[in-house]
């Protein structure tokens, strides 16, 4: 049989990945689970390996900051899953963006990013912006017009999500792509809503992927984490520009990073920078966690998407709502992208507007009984939020209605409950507003 640690065993389908990819009985005692590797350091067999691992020379394990056999069997899987020659594990998805923007970019340099994003996304941007001159160009829509409209001879990057935080809309990735690679510039893709089990943007094009795996990927909300995914097939080496890439790195002995490692050079600048150096490692145990939660994914995404279709669904017809933003549902703006790129369905977050504005959209969420008030999505439990007040609070009040996240709007993540009991919970707090 196929080594399952492979990153990506071709002949394997997802859902066995899903469950085998990057991991394999334990040689010491036999264990079939991934073992928990609760350990800080890791003892050399020599002063010569030692020396090697830490300059490149040669892989292993030294210091679980940069890696640690746990979190490298979750690295492995999910670039399996993705697609992907390699991934690098993170604290949380937030720190996942982070490294990446820092990895590809110094001072001056620009990005152009999708104007509909994670509200926590946004505010790291503005934050970046402001504290280090590194510049987002937001785009005035989502096709991949807007998005070229948007590159500039700054422009280092092209940042979008394959399914938008919260609304829904599903991206056209390979024309995004296309508008990228046009241009000599690398695509990043947040695939946190999707998940690989819906979506995998690699193969659409896009050349990085982000997923905080605090949502589906573990899918039990116990979590916190991230992480990135190099797809392998930018050129780098061809662009002449991401000094952590193609210039010589003086502490490692002159590596040059895309010679050494030419499929894997993101992610080999991205631990060298994100992990041994910004220090935003991984814990073995919530790798252990998400690792499990990934062996029932493609199960949990066709639960999910069906769930939130039946109560997308409900609410649209309901007389005290005002819109749905749900594009796998018939007649809504987005249908025929979200079923070429997500054929199952857009996810399981969606947003809802009510008639009676925001003191009807905060009683709804306090009225509902099954349905959790929390600012997580991506659970197994269902959820709901007012994204003005808290994940989008920051944004002006016109990018508050161009992302749909204006006073009126609840945002929803449906879980894996019986979908009678959600819409009979969801109907008990409709029938309470006035």
């Amino acid at each position: 049989m196929t080594d399952p640690t492979k990153p990506r065993p071709a002949e394997l389908h997802f859902a066995t990945r899903a469950v085998h990819a990057g991991t394999a009985p334990d040689p010491a005692t036999g264990a079939r689970a991934q073992p928990i590797y609760f350990t800080n350091g890791f003892v050399f067999e020599s002063n010569e390996q030692a020396a090697d691992i830490f300059a490149m020379r040669a892989t292993g394990f030294s210091y679980s900051r940069g890696s640690n056999p746990t979190v490298a069997a979750l690295e492995r899987r999910v670039a399996s899953l993705e697609s992907a020659k390699a991934a690098v594990a993170v604290a949380s998805g937030q720190s996942a963006m982070l490294l990446v923007l820092m990895t590809l970019m110094r001072s001056g340099d620009a990005y152009v990013a999708s104007s509909r994003l994670f509200g926590g996304s946004l505010g790291l941007m503005r934050r970046l912006e402001g504290r280090y001159d590194l510049v987002p160009q937001f785009t005035r829509g989502l096709t991949p017009e807007d998005f070229e409209a948007a590159i500039t001879d700054k422009t280092r990057a092209v940042v979008c999500e394959s399914i938008v935080n919260p609304c829904g809309t599903v991206i056209d990735l390979e024309g995004v792509a296309a508008v990228a690679h046009k241009h000599g510039l690398p695509l990043i893709v947040d695939n946190t809503l999707a998940s690989p089990a819906l979506i995998r943007p690699i193969e659409h094009g896009a050349d990085i992927v982000v997923h905080s795996t605090s949502k589906f990927l573990s899918g039990s909300g116990t979590v916190i984490g991230g992480i990135v995914c190099d797809g392998g097939r930018f050129d780098w080496k061809g662009t002449g520009r991401y000094n952590l890439i193609n210039e010589p790195w003086p502490d490692y002995d002159g590596l040059v990073v895309s010679e050494r490692f030419p499929e894997t050079a993101f992610a080999v600048a991205c631990r060298l920078f994100g992990l041994r150096d910004l220090g935003p490692g991984l814990s073995p145990m919530n790798a252990f966690l998400t690792l499990t939660g990934t062996e029932t994914l493609p199960l949990r995404m066709e639960r999910h998407c069906a769930n939130a279709r039946a109560v997308a669904a409900f609410l649209k017809d309901h007389p005290k709502v005002a819109w749905v933003s749900y594009p796998s549902l018939p007649g809504q703006p987005g249908e025929a992208m979200a079923n070429r790129y997500s054929p199952m369905g857009a996810g399981s977050i969606f947003t809802v507007g009510f008639k009676g504005g925001e003191a009807a959209a905060q009683k709804f969420i306090t009225g509902l009984n099954l349905i959790s008030h929390l600012v997580n999505i991506g659970e197994i439990k269902s959820l709901a939020i007012h994204p003005a007040t808290t994940t989008h609070r920051q944004l002006p009040a016109a990018d508050k209605e161009a992302a749909r996240v204006g006073p009126d709007t609840v945002r929803l993540s449906i879980g894996l409950e019986s979908v009678e009991d959600l819409i009979a919970d969801v109907a008990q707090s409709l029938d309470a507003l006035a």
